[in-house]
C-alpha cells in the first residue's frame, strides 16, 4: 500500500492527481485532449490559448468539440498513470500500399511528446475485429475480418515500433450482433482461436465483446488458457460489472496480471444520447452522475479493484466523459470510494 497517508491521497485525488492512490489500481481516460479539461488537467496559462476546435453531427444536432493540442499528453501522464487511445480504432497505421497514414503520423505525435514511463492502451482498428462496417449508412460484412497477417502488418508491428515498451496491451473491440446474426458461442471461440494464435504474445490483448449472449462458460476459459484479458465494460447492452464478474467465473485472465475496465456509457443509453448530455465534457452531470446505475457503476468498479488486488492483479480504470459528464470527476468519485474502503479496512 502507498505510505502516503489516506488525506494526503485524498488531497491529491481533489487535485485530479491520481498516481499513486492504490498499489494495484492504475487511473486513465478514454482520449484526453479535451478543452473542457482545462483547469482540471491543463494549465489554462498554458493553454487556454491553443485550444482548436471542430464540429461533430450526431443525433441530428451539430456539437463543436474544443481540443488541446497532442503535446498535452504531457500533462495528462502528471495527472494519470495509464491512457487509452482510441483514434486507432477507425484505421490502421499503414495504408494497404504499406505507406503510412494519418494515424501512424498522430501516434508518433503522442510518442514523442509522453514521458519515457508513460503507458498506452491503444485500440485494435476495427477493420480486423468487426464482423461487419457500416457503409453508407447499412451494415455490411467485413471482408479483413479477422485477417490476422493484415493486421499485424498494417498495426501491431507499426505501433511496437513507434511506442514501444510504452505500448502495455491492446483493446479489441466488437460491436454489438443480435443473436440471430452471431455464432453459436462454441463457434465464435473457435473462430476467435484461429486470429489470437497467429498474433505476438506481446503486448497483452484485451477482448471487449459487447454481446452478452457470446460471453459464456466457454468463453472465459478459453480467454483464461490463452491468457488473453476480458474487458469489463460497463456499455449501453453489457450487463452491469458485478454480473460480468459472475459471468466470468470471477476470474482476472490476462497473462500479463493486467485488467482493463472501460467505463463508456450508461446502460441502456445510447452514444448519441449520453453524448449530447455530457457535452462539453466541463462537469459531472447530474442527469448521468447521480443515477442509481452511476451509483452503482462507482461501488462494481470499487470491488473489482479489490478482486484485483486479492488476485495480485492491476485494474485499469478508463474513465470516458460520456458515462458521467466529465471524465476527471469519475476518477475523483471512484478514487475515493477506493480510499473509502482502504481507510475502513485500517
Amino acid at each position: 500500500m502507498s505510505t502516503a497517508s489516506i488525506d494526503d491521497r485524498r488531497t491529491t485525488v481533489d487535485a485530479y492527481d491520481f498516481r499513486g492512490i492504490h498499489p494495484h489500481v492504475r487511473f486513465g481516460t478514454a482520449s484526453n485532449r479535451y478543452g473542457g479539461w482545462i483547469g482540471q488537467i491543463y494549465p489554462p496559462e498554458r493553454y487556454a490559448d491553443q485550444v482548436s476546435t471542430r464540429s461533430r453531427k450526431m443525433g441530428g444536432e451539430t456539437f463543436t468539440e474544443r481540443r488541446v493540442p497532442i503535446e498535452s499528453v504531457r500533462d495528462y501522464f502528471e495527472h494519470f498513470e495509464v491512457l487509452e487511445l482510441d483514434f486507432t480504432f477507425y484505421r490502421p497505421l499503414l495504408e494497404e500500399n504499406d505507406e503510412r497514414g494519418s494515424n501512424y503520423h498522430v501516434l508518433s505525435n503522442y510518442a514523442e511528446h509522453a514521458p519515457a514511463d508513460a503507458s498506452f492502451l491503444v485500440k485494435a482498428p476495427q477493420k480486423f475485429f468487426a464482423r461487419t462496417l457500416r457503409r453508407d449508412g447499412q451494415f455490411v460484412d467485413n471482408p479483413s475480418f479477422l485477417d490476422a497477417e493484415g493486421y499485424v502488418s498494417t498495426f501491431h508491428e507499426p505501433a511496437l515500433d513507434i511506442l514501444g515498451d510504452r505500448l502495455d496491451g491492446i483493446i479489441f473491440q466488437q460491436e454489438y450482433q443480435r443473436v440471430a446474426d452471431s455464432p453459436r458461442p462454441d463457434e465464435n471461440v473457435r473462430r476467435l482461436d484461429d486470429f489470437f494464435a497467429a498474433l505476438p504474445d506481446a503486448p497483452q490483448p484485451h477482448i471487449e465483446l459487447r454481446s452478452e449472449h457470446l460471453l459464456r462458460g466457454p468463453y472465459f476459459d478459453w480467454l483464461a488458457e490463452r491468457g488473453l484479458g476480458h474487458v469489463f465494460s460497463h456499455w449501453t447492452w453489457l450487463p452491469p460489472l458485478r454480473r460480468q464478474w459472475s459471468m466470468s467465473g470471477e476470474r482476472l485472465t490476462a497473462a500479463d496480471g493486467q485488467v482493463v475496465t472501460r467505463l463508456l456509457t450508461p446502460r441502456d443509453t445510447k452514444y448519441a444520447e449520453a453524448y449530447a448530455t455530457a457535452h462539453p465534457f466541463e462537469e459531472p452531470v447530474a442527469e448521468l452522475s447521480e443515477t442509481e446505475q452511476a451509483h452503482d457503476m462507482v461501488l462494481d468498479v470499487t470491488a473489482l479493484a479489490f478482486r484485483a488486488e486479492a488476485q495480485n492483479a492491476t485494474l485499469n480504470v478508463i474513465a470516458n466523459n460520456r458515462a458521467w459528464g466529465n471524465a476527471p470527476d469519475l476518477n475523483r468519485t471512484v478514487a475515493h470510494r477506493i480510499l473509502d474502503h482502504v481507510e475502513g479496512r485500517e
